[in-house]
């Protein structure tokens, strides 16, 4: 099961002369992996490279800023993949000490600066969330909410029409239990479908 980092954790390797210094933290989204990027490069104005992988669903990333292709983002990336993690930005900062690496070398050197920083992290198992939709009698709105609380379920809106309709998220494997529920409260007049979502928390 997929797995998140509960903090940001560093590493800092000095290698042939040249320093670099790691960092693995729970990142969502590129845009907000991008700023903390920009943020490294005010901290560290003298390095030489600052590269960085995301793994996050459909915004993962893997980005070399001037190394050999394929050397440092991918390799990067492929440490956070092997240890089925998701919603992780590793960053590496680079100065350079004036020896090349080679292209092995580098692999090797970025590889070893994430996997670093990873052993010293406490890592959070993610949940596959379920989002449903329920429409229900007006009469019943307050008994259902009172259920929701009890699976602690997320209502996301709530729509009063001729019916209620209450959409809403809550782990995957509670879901079957609450809509039994919710029949069992209602005999047979809640109806719930599932809205496609399938996020992780």
């Amino acid at each position: 099961m997929a797995q998140t980092l509960a903090a940001a954790v560093h590493s800092d390797l000095t290698i042939r002369k040249s320093r670099f210094i790691g960092c693995v933290q729970p990142m969502q989204d590129r845009a907000s992996a991008q700023a903390a990027v920009d943020a490294l490069w005010k901290q560290h104005p003298g390095a030489t490279h600052i590269c960085w992988a995301l793994l996050a669903g459909g915004q993962s990333a893997a980005v070399d800023d001037g190394e050999p292709g394929g050397t440092a983002g991918r390799p990067m990336l492929e440490v956070l993949r092997h240890q089925d993690l998701e919603g992780v930005l590793a960053t590496v900062v680079r100065y350079f000490g004036g020896v090349k690496l080679g292209a092995g070398g580098l692999v090797r050197a970025y590889t070893d600066c994430v996997a670093q920083a990873l052993l010293g992290a406490e890592k959070i198992t993610l949940q596959r969330m379920a989002c449903l939709e329920c429409s229900l009698p007006y009469a019943l709105e307050g008994a259902v909410r009172r259920e929701l609380a009890s699976a602690s379920a997320s209502l996301l809106a709530a729509e009063h029409a001729s019916v209620v309709r209450l959409t809403f998220t809550l782990p995957e494997g509670d879901a079957a239990a609450l809509i039994q529920r919710l029949a069992d409260l209602s005999h047979g007049a809640i109806v719930c479908s599932t809205v496609e979502d399938n996020s992780m928390a």
